[in-house]
């Protein structure tokens, strides 16, 4: 592995993030954290769980279209789709170690069944669903090894695993919106609905597309490969339909619901409300609409990042603002905890450019590969 400037500044907020996690598990969650029994999740539940998730759909939406629906012209796009999922998964699982209170009885969901929790569903469909995963990516690592017998037998049940993987995702994504319906008098009016399910899952399909360009569009810079932008603009041409169903539902939750008479309320709410709406949904999916943004490089790098955006606004809407006004005091997370949160990001980048460098994930080192080069 060669080192690189950027490779060393990813090690080095892996390090920070490893040192501050160690304060953590040796003195306890007040030691780092600004958390407290009126606010009890913060940046790790709100952006490495939730978000994490969220950014991780690319894997399963992916895998639908080539194998369940058939579109054989984006297998390029897939491998890559894989590894960022598996990837943001096992950082998921990172960060849920370092939230929980007791993190020695994560597996306790394995043998203590609670069939009335959300929180054991989405336990257990994570958990799977990482498995599946692991599964759908280790045919690279086997060709890497030469092992071609154990890869053509994880070949052998891939729609299987792709029809697994779908219904484990639908669940979770769903089931982590589900999560907040059970706190109606803590969620602010403008994200409380009955329809946070449905919402979470829609906005991870839209999210999912996003992702996958805005990663083969970076990986193809650093990389100096040449961006497959034909495939990523048809890719593209799906998400302003997605964010304007998504768009329609949340105008639709809030005239019915109790938000509408909070929208111009001049809040801290308020004014994040209408950014995630105009900045995160309406504006990337009016840029998607023009055929000229999605045929152009810097178009779907941009309308991308937005949607991504878009996300990231909602889940930390939901999660931290929202929760601002019921728990009595403006929770900001410390720079400890943002330490953490940038280690594990930095790690699932740094592992990210390992496999890249050292496995087949893009097509022609799977073609180099088959022909028996390194």
């Amino acid at each position: 592995m060669r080192l690189t400037r950027g490779k060393a500044i990813l090690l080095a907020l892996i390090l920070l993030g490893a040192v501050v996690a160690g304060v953590r598990f040796v003195r306890g969650l007040g030691a780092v954290t600004n958390l407290s029994d009126r606010f009890p999740w913060g940046l790790w539940i709100g952006f490495d769980v939730l978000v994490g998730v969220a950014l991780a759909a690319g894997g399963f939406t992916m895998a639908a279209a080539v194998y369940l629906f058939h579109y054989r012209r984006f297998e390029p796009l897939l491998r890559p789709a894989i590894l960022t999922a598996f990837l943001g998964y096992l950082l998921v699982i990172l960060a849920l170690l370092v939230d929980l209170g007791r993190p020695y009885r994560i597996w306790h969901p394995m043998i203590m069944w609670n069939p009335r929790s959300v929180m054991f569903e989405v336990a257990w469909c994570v958990m799977l669903y990482t498995t599946v995963l692991a599964l759908e990516f280790s045919p690279a690592v086997f060709e890497r090894l030469r092992m071609e017998r154990p890869a053509k037998g994880i070949r052998a049940v891939t729609v299987p695993l792709v029809i697994a993987g779908v219904i484990l995702s639908t669940l979770h994504q769903s089931s982590l919106g589900a999560l907040f319906l059970i706190v109606p008098e803590k969620l602010h009016p403008l994200w409380y609905t009955p329809l946070l399910p449905v919402l979470f899952f829609v906005s991870a399909l839209a999210v999912a597309p996003a992702m996958v360009i805005l990663e083969a569009l970076l990986s193809a810079r650093a990389y100096r490969r040449q961006p497959e932008v034909e495939l990523l603009s048809e890719l593209a041409s799906v998400i302003p339909v997605i964010l304007g169903i998504y768009l329609l539902l949340k105008l639709y939750a809030l005239g019915t619901g109790g938000g509408i008479s909070w929208t111009f309320a001049g809040t801290v709410e308020s004014v994040m409300y209408w950014l995630e709406l105009l900045l995160g949904v309406a504006l990337p999916a009016f840029l998607f609409a023009i055929p000229e943004v999605r045929r152009s490089v810097q178009g779907l790098l941009w309308s991308s990042a937005l949607v991504v955006l878009g996300v990231l606004l909602n889940r930390l809407n939901v999660a931290v603002i929202g929760m601002w006004a019921s728990a009595g005091t403006r929770y900001l997370p410390s720079w400890m905890e943002i330490s953490i949160t940038t280690g594990i990001v930095a790690l699932g980048i740094f592992l990210y450019t390992l496999a890249v460098e050292h496995l087949p994930i893009f097509p022609e080192k799977q073609l180099r590969l088959a022909k028996g080069e390194q």
